[in-house]
């Protein structure tokens, strides 16, 4: 039996390693934006207005504003800040933060109202913001939605305002480098990327031949008549893994882009392991579409992936335990590009295994907290529907 489990880990890795798009190189990033064509610098410049959906953000806010207004965008820019139902004064931070900036009417702060029957939180505030942004004197081109804890450098607009134009991408996304500080993030938060990009690779999202869509919710920078296009934010408004979905349905309409960055950065803590539980459980069972059958199956996958190999490394004899452990620095190897991109050592990569199992105790914990009915809990809201 033993064998049979490790042949077929053994060819599971094989097609990771050769058949799913390079995802594990963590190659696909914003370090090559063309300055030619339609992204030259003499030409116009379009306009861009950024949402920004806030609950509950006041510890961040304020460098969230500044790091917006730093922004080094040749062309018209603006920001609209939707306060989604805050109670701990996170509009009047924004306020006072956009207060000395010397902008005139660079920042603005809508009050939001309450999801309505069939929204998710986000997506309605993010969805009020558009209605906003649609009705001014002259509507920007692009829509940047960005989340109330990223950072970003001073030409992070400009190079993704480069990247669209040249390509004619309706969604340009990055996927900001959370950050990765406490024992609990630096254990968890690159296996977090290394994951999404196997469920999601980038060079596949960014070929158009290839039907998968995605993207970063932390920073999108969406065509407006695209998001029209599809019907705005209600065509995904109950969707926990919204960037995703709205990635898949602008895809029908255009080119999309998704790729790391060092140029937005996640400032928001997670200094304990409940706080990433708690990130994961939030949308984990939503990925697995609610299915008990597809939790089953994700279930023995992840142990025949993940602990097959070193199970009969440490356990096995012979030739099998040598064949473990040869899975075991391969999946090492194959973490060692995110690990890098992170800055933590190689050899961390052998604690994969362990961090698998880690986000599989977290999945269930997703299952289990939908069954409750506190799916998609965030900022005290239970998003998705208690299952019957």
């Amino acid at each position: 039996m033993i064998t049979i489990l490790l042949g077929l880990s053994s060819l599971i890795w094989l097609v990771l390693l050769l058949g799913r798009g390079g995802f594990w190189l963590s190659n696909v990033r914003d370090t090559d934006v063309r300055m030619s064509g339609r992204g030259a610098p003499d030409l116009e410049w379009p306009g861009v207005t950024a949402i920004v959906p806030a609950r509950n953000e006041a510890e961040v806010i304020a460098r969230v504003v500044a790091s917006l207004a730093a922004q080094d965008y040749p062309g018209p820019f603006s920001v609209l800040i939707v306060d989604d139902q805050s109670t701990d004064g996170t509009a009047e931070r924004a306020r006072d933060a956009a207060a000395p900036l010397g902008r005139s009417g660079f920042v603005e702060v809508l009050r939001g109202r309450g999801p309505e029957r069939g929204w998710t939180g986000k997506l309605f505030a993010l969805q009020q913001g558009f209605e906003a942004s649609n009705a001014m004197e002259t509507p920007s081109r692009y829509v940047w939605l960005t989340d109330a804890d990223i950072t970003y450098s001073a030409d992070a607009l400009t190079s993704l305002v480069k990247r669209a134009e040249a390509g004619g991408y309706v969604l340009t996304s990055l996927m900001a480098k959370l950050r990765c500080e406490s024992l609990a993030e630096r254990l968890l938060i690159p296996a977090f990327i290394f994951f999404f990009q196997m469920l999601y690779p980038f060079s596949w999202v960014n070929r158009a031949s290839n039907r998968l869509g995605a993207a970063a919710g932390g920073c999108m920078l969406v065509q407006r008549d695209a998001l029209k296009t599809i019907g705005g934010f209600a065509a995904i408004r109950g969707a926990l893994i919204d960037d995703c979905t709205l990635g898949q349905k602008l895809k029908s309409v255009g080119p999309i882009w998704l790729g790391l960055t060092d140029r937005a950065r996640s400032i928001r803590p997670y200094e304990r392991f409940k706080d990433i539980r708690q990130m994961v459980a939030r949308s984990a069972y939503a990925q697995l579409r609610y299915s008990p059958l597809y939790l089953a199956g994700t279930v023995l996958g992840m142990l025949l992936i993940y602990a097959v190999g070193p199970l009969a490394a440490l356990f096995a004899g012979g030739w099998q335990a040598l064949a473990g452990l040869g899975l075991w620095l391969l999946m090492a190897l194959i973490f060692t590009p995110t690990l890098r991109f992170y800055g933590l050592p190689p050899f961390w990569g052998l604690l994969l295994p362990l961090i698998a199992l880690i986000y599989l105790a977290f999945t269930l914990d997703s299952a289990y907290q939908h069954s409750q009915g506190r799916g998609g809990m965030w900022k005290g809201r239970a998003q998705a529907a208690r299952s019957e």
